[in-house]
């Protein structure tokens, strides 16, 4: 489920935004080719760093310990004779494999999609710029400001056997999180569930199609949110695995 949610969410959402592009594309004719791309790309990102990214990451972390929860074999699975710091790793590896792989298909549909629509309808001038690399570094700093939030959301999906809980607790950070880097409180940084969204605030401009001329994109990658981030998905990281540890041999 995990994985089948990582692939089908990019897809859907941006086959959805294909299709309205499409039925629309007599209004867009006039639109220069790099607003094209930022209302195309900028509609998908705003949706995903405001809400998706983070619930995402609450079910992925947790679809991926819920069979030892539903089987109760915890104990066996840390009594086999395997490492139990390679049995937890690789657990929250392959989460992180995940949230990359679906953070990965986002850019590639993102850029095929709108390279479609300039086949289909030719009038529509995506073809006239090229922000495939200006994109990749958007979903890599997308990646990076999720990590705190995996970190913590795969420590409580190994801490609760039920769902209930730790999307609870991820859905009422997430819209914490969301207030907070909208208000702009200056120590929403702070907050690991605010990172999404501070990333897709500092890396769009906020004025797309308002004709207020052609912006100019940039992404600065390693900013004081990602540190942050980064420092709270190792740190939980390895306490996670401390406390799972001393609960796997009750």
């Amino acid at each position: 489920m995990g994985f089948w949610s990582a692939v089908l969410l990019p897809l859907l959402i941006c086959l959805l935004l294909f299709v309205g592009f499409f039925s629309h594309s007599e209004k867009l004719v006039s639109v220069p080719g790099i607003m094209l791309w930022l209302q195309f790309a900028g509609a998908i990102l705003g949706v995903m760093g405001s809400l998706l990214l983070p619930m995402l990451i609450v079910f992925i972390a947790y679809s991926v310990n819920s069979i030892e929860h539903k089987a109760d074999t915890w104990k066996s699975l840390f009594s086999l004779p395997i490492a139990k710091w390679s049995v937890y790793a690789a657990k929250y590896a392959y989460a992180f494999f995940l949230v990359l792989l679906c953070l990965m298909l986002f850019v590639l549909f993102t850029i095929g999609f709108g390279n479609l629509l300039s086949v289909l309808k030719p009038t529509l001038k995506f073809n006239e710029y090229h922000m495939e690399s200006t994109l990749a570094q958007v979903y890599l700093k997308l990646f990076l400001s999720s990590l705190g939030i995996l970190s913590i959301q795969f420590l409580l999906s190994l801490l609760f056997r039920d769902f209930l809980k730790p999307m609870g607790i991820g859905f009422t950070a997430t819209i914490a999180g969301v207030i907070l880097a909208g208000t702009d409180w200056k120590y929403a940084y702070l907050f690991p569930y605010s990172h999404p969204m501070l990333t897709v605030k500092s890396t769009l401009p906020h004025d797309i199609g308002k004709g207020s001329g052609i912006p100019e994109l940039s992404v600065d990658l390693f900013t004081k949110d990602i540190f942050v981030s980064l420092g709270v998905a190792v740190v939980v990281f390895i306490l996670g695995y401390f406390i799972v540890l001393k609960k796997s041999v009750k």
